[in-house]
């Protein structure tokens, strides 16, 4: 299991704005206890930004893990991986994760974590391509309202829509929802 930037950052409501799936929190968690009660390696990886404006800049508060994360961190009887990162892939940060999961063996992967459409995305995107079997957690993901070219402006649901689509549509991923992977890992 990857999960992609699960940080205080993202509770800044006047730099971020509204978000969607108030639940996602709560699955993410179920999740990783899952992952860990079965020994299932599991990845936390960590954006850090190096926009000087962002809540998820090195050294910032905003940095950490969520609470319920960082307690989850070390808990679980399989291998895991902290990765830092300052893109949108978790496979373009340090230590390398495609490294990592060939050298333990991992071919099929599940993506959890913030946001929706970005970091989440691009990291499923590229474990795709580079022939992981992906599973995309929906709702243990969210994101937040997006303005694009021309003024357009879509709600948070929009671009978490999309990410659906274009993943599972596309053949990047199988979109799942929590109970699904919580009853198959058990």
């Amino acid at each position: 299991m990857v999960v992609v930037d699960v940080q205080e950052g993202f509770e800044e409501v006047a730099y971020w704005g509204t978000r969607n799936n108030p639940g996602a929190d709560g699955n993410i968690a179920a999740l990783i206890d899952a992952w860990q009660a079965t020994g299932r390696p599991v990845v936390f990886v960590r954006h850090d930004s190096q926009k000087p404006d962002s809540p998820l800049r090195a050294g910032q508060p905003g940095n950490a893990f969520k609470g319920y994360v960082e307690k989850r961190r070390g808990q679980g009887s399989g291998p895991e991986l902290l990765v830092a990162k300052s893109v949108n892939s978790a496979f373009y940060g340090t230590p390398d994760l495609a490294e990592w999961l060939d050298r333990a063996g991992v071919r099929q992967i599940v993506v959890a974590g913030i946001q929706t459409n970005m970091c989440a995305e691009t990291t499923a995107r590229m474990a795709g391509n580079l022939g992981y079997e992906v599973f995309f957690a929906l709702d243990a993901t969210y994101t937040f309202d997006l303005v694009g070219p021309w003024g357009w402006q879509l709600d948070a649901d929009g671009p978490a829509r999309a990410t659906a689509v274009s993943l599972h549509g596309g053949g990047f991923a199988k979109v799942v929802r929590t109970a699904e992977l919580i009853e198959a890992a058990g």
